[in-house]
């Protein structure tokens, strides 16, 4: 099978069991932020990683891939069920952030998204997570557009276990949050 299919060259791309849609259509923008996310998160794993992490961001890898196809699937009567992400998902990313968060300082005000290069790649993934969640919940304000609650749902627990994860990164390198200074 050949990579080029030649059929999008016009800005135009296929849904899975759904119709062909122009590329920047808003279902195309939402799955496509998750991909970016998973890619970036490939990013992150590369780099000299701590086990535990890089064990819970493989997995994250596949879920979001499971999303990203759920995403591509208009019609949730011809969607697959096997992979899907839903609440024993959205469990599991509450368990990480309260096992990582109980080890952390408690927070007492902002921080940047800085320290080391591990801990800055997981705040961008952060922020890559938060624009994926805007554009999933914009598309799912379209009318006649269906999307799971759960998918909205895991997005937001996933940047908030992308952000304890990068504090948690942090303190195992030794390396202090950096606080926002008002006024500088």
């Amino acid at each position: 099978m050949k990579i080029y299919t030649k059929t999008g060259d016009l800005g135009d791309t296929g849904l899975f069991a759904g119709p062909r849609v122009r590329k920047c259509h808003p279902r195309i923008e939402a799955y496509g932020a998750v991909d970016e996310l998973n890619s970036l998160l490939g990013v992150v794993r590369a780099e000299p990683l701590d086990e535990s992490i890089d064990a819970i961001l493989g997995a994250i890898q596949h879920e979001l891939f499971a999303l990203g196809a759920e995403l591509a699937t208009p019609n949730a009567a011809t969607r697959k069920t096997d992979g899907h992400v839903g609440a024993a998902q959205i469990s599991r990313l509450e368990t990480e952030i309260d096992l990582h968060e109980e080890r952390l300082p408690q927070l007492q005000q902002f921080i940047l998204p800085a320290g080391s290069r591990v801990v800055a790649l997981l705040h961008l993934a952060r922020t890559v997570c938060r624009r994926a969640e805007r554009d999933v919940v914009a598309l799912a304000d379209l009318p006649d557009e269906d999307v799971s609650a759960t998918a909205i749902t895991y997005l937001n627990r996933l940047s908030d276990l992308l952000f304890v994860l990068a504090r948690s990164a942090a303190a195992g390198e030794g390396v202090p949050d950096v606080p926002w200074r008002r006024g500088t």
